[in-house]
């Protein structure tokens, strides 16, 4: 009975987000203010799915410059967690085929969200040419899953390069955001389905790396986030066996 109800709950208010989202993002089309505002509406389904979601984030991330933002890409329930911590004027970098979703497909590309066709080789390569351009031209992020896919439980996948070329192009940081485990558990028969951490790491300086290739910056920055993931699993297990969450 409890999985019915929330699924009708999430479509619901799927859909009656992204409706009224395309109509208000009309009067100011394709502006990335628009990607941290529904992605934190659609963070809110966490309540629904009985997910305590808690954010940390460095002292001074909200005065942070343009940046690529890197995340563990799980499942489908990164929309309800890792959405919840984009910054303002974050856009996603997301596959094309996105904007087929019924409903939600539209307001992925009214909201500013950059899309790519991951099937031809030499347009994902000139999406990295588009970042650079956008961060010249005006004050904006990206938020890109280097896994290049979900990683659906089975840790953190080897990265691609994409993010980092990107990065070291325009020289801007790269700031890792890792979400700690939600493969298996959130079962939409049970009240209560714990604790997830989402944690935005200090920036990494690409700078630091222009001596050396873009791969080590990528196995840096994967080192770094795959300590935290366990650092955070860990964390979350104590407290959920303590009841203190």
């Amino acid at each position: 009975m409890l999985l019915i109800l929330r699924t009708i709950i999430v479509v619901i208010y799927s859909i009656l987000v992204s409706v009224f989202g395309c109509i208000w993002c009309l009067f100011s089309p394709r502006n990335p203010r628009h990607v941290a505002t529904f992605g934190r509406l659609f963070g809110k389904l966490s309540t629904v799915l009985g997910l305590k979601v808690e954010l940390r984030r460095p002292e001074g991330a909200d005065n942070y410059g343009n940046a690529i933002y890197i995340a563990n890409h799980q499942n489908n329930y990164d929309m309800v967690t890792a959405a919840k911590i984009v910054q303002p004027t974050t856009v996603t970098v997301g596959k094309k085929s996105l904007l087929w979703v019924p409903f939600f497909g539209l307001l992925y590309w009214l909201t500013g969200n950059l899309l790519i066709d991951r099937d031809n080789r030499a347009k994902a390569h000139g999406t990295i040419g588009q970042l650079v351009d956008q961060f010249n031209r005006k004050r904006i992020s990206f938020w890109m899953f280097p896994e290049g896919t979900r990683s659906r439980g089975r840790g953190l996948m080897p990265f691609k390069t994409g993010a980092f070329h990107a990065a070291v192009a325009a020289g801007v940081p790269i700031i890792p955001i890792v979400v700690s485990n939600t493969h298996d558990k959130i079962k939409l028969n049970r009240w209560n389905n714990g604790l997830v951490i989402v944690e935005m790491l200090p920036p990494v300086d690409v700078k630091a790396f222009e001596s050396s290739s873009v791969r080590k910056l990528a196995t840096h920055c994967r080192e770094l986030m795959a300590a935290k993931l366990e650092e955070l699993n860990a964390e979350v297990e104590a407290r959920e066996k303590s009841g203190k969450i």
